[in-house]
């Protein structure tokens, strides 16, 4: 547990009969050589006394924000820990961290925190299973959290089935797991394309399509969780990624993002091409709004540049070169024609036929083509766990 020693780690204790787990947990990661702070919610208290923490922890235990008439300051906390973790985390809490309910010092140290978080949820199984509890587990993932699966086996109530808390040295290995690959991609830069592009026609008016950005920004994230360095060249979007290890360089046009993306290439080991840039663009776009008129207005396009492929032109040896394509016909054909076509070494294909696919979706599902030919193909998931398994199919295999 190497990767642990010396880490300093929030682990928030919520109400739930398995926060005697919590206790064998604290004694494990104090035993990996972290630093463990815990923060326990009142009705945790109920379970297990906070005496029996702080003398595994060798720290204070905190339940409330305020105690004595001093603050326990969560801005602090969120900003000391290099990980946060919520074991055992309650349909309640859960809920309170996905809708940023801050009435407790664990909610207030979550909103707080800068650090991955990871969630360790116990409950019953039609508890676990109720779609408003999985509705906040993608909320949850959605902003970038990490779900530490449950287990199934017999609960508390005599039921079985899953919402068993993961066992102790299993959410152990999970965190060590995760800082042991978060070191992989130290010293690479990456360039990544995400979003949209606006083509003007006038001042007003542009060509565009519904991307969002969010496989981009996630693509940023799975890749600064592990330590690599990221150039995001985002179109017009609403979203604002603030990531340790990520510079933004905001876009409009396709030639804005061509440029951008040859500036950067050549001092980067890696290029993910996640936008979804027009095609085409308005030869002569009008300088002043163009006004109503007639029954039919014809527009001339000209062929934007080809990024992607452009860049598989100048790619050098050792570069990794990864492409999306997102088809609506003859997908597997139309994705391996561009990965020879553009000199890919990879191509992420999604289909709009699959639902929760494509634009604008908090999800997506893909299948990953290699330039030997190999294929990986994968469920509905996450944009953010989509992200995890790009790198981990693409890049880790790679450094």
């Amino acid at each position: 547990m190497q990767a642990i020693a010396g880490k300093k780690i929030i682990l928030g204790v919520t109400g739930s009969i398995a926060a005697y787990k919590a206790v064998f947990l604290t004694r494990l990661l104090v035993k990996a050589g972290a630093e463990v702070q815990v923060l326990m919610t009142p009705s945790a208290t109920k379970f297990v006394q906070p005496l029996t923490f702080s003398t595994l922890s060798k720290r204070p235990v905190f339940t409330e924000v305020t105690a004595e008439d001093a603050w326990n300051n969560h801005v602090e906390l969120g900003l000391w820990a290099d990980a946060m973790l919520v074991a055992p985390a309650t349909a309640n809490t859960l809920a309170r961290l996905a809708n940023g309910i801050c009435d407790n010092i664990i909610a207030a140290v979550y909103l707080s925190a800068r650090c991955p978080v990871f969630v360790a949820p116990a409950m019953d199984v039609d508890m676990w299973h109720h779609p408003s509890t999985q509705a906040n587990i993608r909320r949850l993932e959605g902003y970038g959290n990490h779900l530490i699966p449950v287990e199934s086996g017999e609960l508390a109530s005599g039921l079985k089935g899953e919402g068993r808390l993961s066992e102790p040295e299993n959410i152990v290995e999970f965190l060590s797991s995760f800082f042991t690959k978060r070191q992989a991609l130290v010293g690479q830069k990456v360039l990544i394309t995400a979003g949209p592009t606006y083509e003007a026609i006038d001042p007003v008016r542009f060509i565009g399509n519904r991307s969002s950005g969010k496989m981009g920004v996630s693509l940023a994230k799975a890749i600064t969780e592990q330590g690599g360095e990221v150039v995001l060249v985002l179109g017009p979007s609403s979203l604002n990624p603030e990531l340790d290890g990520l510079t933004v360089e905001r876009v409009q046009s396709a030639q804005e993002m061509y440029d951008a993306a040859l500036k950067h290439f050549p001092t980067c080991q890696v290029a993910i091409m996640a936008a979804a840039v027009a095609d085409y663009r308005p030869v002569d776009p009008a300088t002043e709004k163009i006004k109503k008129k007639g029954e039919r207005m014809t527009i001339e396009l000209v062929k934007n540049p080809d990024i992607a492929a452009t860049l598989g032109q100048q790619k050098q040896a050792g570069q990794v070169l990864i492409g999306f394509a997102l088809e609506t016909e003859n997908a597997e054909a139309n994705a391996r024609g561009k990965l020879e076509r553009k000199n890919l070494d990879y191509i992420v294909l999604n289909s709009l036929r699959d639902t929760g696919a494509g634009f604008g979706t908090d999800t997506n599902k893909v299948s990953i083509f290699a330039a030997d030919n190999k294929v990986v193909h994968f469920k509905l998931k996450s944009k953010d766990e989509v992200a995890r398994d790009i790198v981990a199919t693409a890049l880790m295999k790679n450094r």
